[in-house]
This record gives structure tokens, C-alpha cells and sequence, in this order.
């Protein structure tokens, strides 16, 4: 499996600076926290992508996905939704990045049904357009859709190759189901997963991996146990919890934390 962490762990780091921790980090990829409080979205004008993707080529460095924030089963009409997606498309395909992730984001009072449906629909429509753009549509294990189970509902319906999941190991064991089974729902649709530590269902708090409760050990055995090659993406949510401990310096022990990980389950 291939490392990368997200930038959601240094809000704001320019690019060249996060490129450079990757890769004196031994990280093999970043995902991109595509937000306007980032250098990298979908604001991002011709020339400033065309550096964007040259910098990533000569730093060696994959960009594994852009982490939006459409909200497919939200409630509302489509069109916005949908031209979201098709910026967030674009701009992954600018970048040479192979996903973007979007959010369910169903809301109160809307019935689980017309929030599967909601997003299928939706999902559905841009899936012809990540055709083209070469890019795939990853719906995240979160909000009102947080266990593989509730994901499952909505891939099933859009049955598109372009569409599949990213899985969230938090918001899954938040959700209550064991990574046996989240990975069961998930697997024929996997794109990668998203790795973090927390200290407990009440302090979602970031932690160091390894000093926390989320069963990463469990995780990493049933991918391995299962064969599967793809990512761990660390998202360490420093954006949302200021008092976190700094990113740049867990870098090495996380990368170091997953490996023992990956060769105990080997």
C-alpha cells in the first residue's frame, strides 16, 4: 500500500512546502484539500494549474485526490450540486489526480430513501462527465451516510464504474461497524481510505497515529488479509482543531506507525 496524508493537516501551507514534506517524509502522495482557503481549488485559473501540475511532476510527488465539499444528497435543486462536481472534475484532471471525494450530506428530516436517491441521481449524472475527464467520484463514509452499509446504498444505485467510495475509518466506527464489515460493503467500490486517530467517540480531537482508539490495526489487517494495494491517506484535521499538536513534526511516526502496521499484517 502507498502513504499519503491530506492538507487538511497544514491549512493554508503552500504547495511547494507541502510537496517538500511528502517527500523528505516518505510520503508517496498528498490529497488536496480543494477549499478557497487553499493555493490549490477550483478558482485556480489555466496558468496556475499548468504550475500547479508541473510542481507535483518535479517533486515526484502523486496527488492522490482533491477532497471537496459538494453535498450529493443535500437537499435542493441539482444544477449547483452539479456544477460543483464538474469543477472539482476538471480540475483533477488538470492536476493528473485520479479522484475527487465528495460528501453525502443528507440533512435533518429528509428520509433516508430520498437522500440514497438524491445522491444517485446526482452521482449518476456526473458519472459520464468523470468519464471523460478521466476522473473518479469518490463518495466519503461520513455525516448521514458515515458506515459502509449507508454508502453501499447509494453506489448501489448508481452501479457506475466512475462513482465509487472513499472510506473514513472514524466516521465508520463512529457509525458502529467493525472494518470487516465496512470493508465488505465497501470493497467493490473502493477507491482509497482515510486513516486518523482520535481519543475517544466524544474528543474527535486529533491524535498521533497509534494513540488513540480508532482500530487501525484491524483495518490495515482486513486490506492486507484481502489483498488490497491502494492508499492510506492520513487526514489529520488540524483545520478544524487549532490546538492539535503541528502536522509536519508526527510526519515521520506516522509514516513509521503504518508501516508496522502493513509488515505485522503481511
Amino acid at each position: 500500500m502507498k502513504l499519503a496524508f491530506s492538507t487538511l493537516g497544514v491549512p493554508g501551507l503552500p504547495l511547494a512546502d507541502v510537496l517538500r514534506l511528502a517527500a523528505e517524509h516518505g510520503y508517496h502522495g498528498v490529497e488536496l484539500r480543494a477549499h478557497p482557503e487553499e493555493p490549490v481549488h477550483p478558482g485556480l485559473g489555466p496558468g496556475e494549474r499548468a504550475d500547479a501540475a508541473a510542481a507535483l511532476k518535479a517533486a515526484g510527488v502523486e496527488v492522490l485526490g482533491l477532497a471537496g465539499y459538494a453535498r450529493v444528497a443535500a437537499p435542493g435543486d441539482d444544477e449547483p450540486v452539479l456544477a460543483e462536481l464538474r469543477a472539482l472534475l476538471d480540475l483533477a484532471r488538470d492536476l493528473g489526480a485520479p479522484y475527487i471525494r465528495v460528501f453525502p450530506g443528507g440533512a435533518e428530516g429528509q428520509s433516508a430513501q430520498e437522500a440514497d436517491a438524491t445522491a444517485a441521481r446526482r452521482l449518476g449524472t456526473a458519472a459520464e462527465y468523470a468519464t471523460d475527464a478521466g476522473v473518479r467520484i469518490l463518495l466519503e463514509t461520513h455525516d448521514s451516510h458515515r458506515t459502509g452499509a449507508d454508502a453501499m446504498r447509494v453506489l448501489g444505485l448508481v452501479g457506475h464504474r466512475q462513482v465509487g467510495a472513499l472510506w473514513d475509518v472514524m466516521h465508520t466506527w463512529l457509525g458502529g461497524e467493525q472494518p470487516s464489515d465496512s470493508f465488505a460493503a465497501l470493497s467493490p467500490f473502493l477507491g482509497y481510505i482515510q486513516v486518523k486517530d482520535i481519543a475517544s467517540a466524544d474528543d474527535t480531537t486529533p491524535l498521533p497515529l497509534g494513540a488513540g482508539v480508532l482500530p487501525l490495526a484491524e483495518c490495515v489487517e482486513v486490506l492486507s488479509r484481502n489483498g488490497w494495494d491502494g492508499w492510506l491517506c492520513w487526514e489529520y484535521e488540524k483545520r478544524w482543531y487549532e490546538a492539535a499538536a503541528p502536522l509536519p513534526g508526527l510526519l515521520d511516526a506516522g509514516r513509521d506507525h503504518l508501516s508496522r502496521l502493513l509488515n505485522d499484517s503481511a
